[in-house]
């Protein structure tokens, strides 16, 4: 993909920390790709680690919505240094 001229990696291992409604139980890690499962004391739990790719993001996006979670926010925490 090129963007202002230039070739952009969209697919490289990132960082990503995404937030849902509701405690998830750490169990769940393995079927998440072995993100981290933290879960805070405002009722939200995070998901957070490195993610391969974008179809890897969007299969544990799509996971979350086939268990019906709701989707509260996701950051990328580091990116590719040039």
């Amino acid at each position: 993909m090129k963007q202002n001229g230039k070739a952009k990696d969209v697919d490289v291992p990132r960082q990503y920390q995404i937030t849902i409604e509701g405690h998830l139980q750490s169990n769940w890690s393995e079927w998440f790709d072995n993100l981290m499962i933290q879960q805070e004391s405002d009722g939200t739990t995070t998901l957070s680690g490195p993610i391969t790719d974008r179809a890897a993001l969007y299969g544990i996006l799509n996971k979350l919505r086939d268990m019906g979670i709701t989707l509260l926010s996701v950051q990328i925490l580091t990116d590719k240094k040039k």
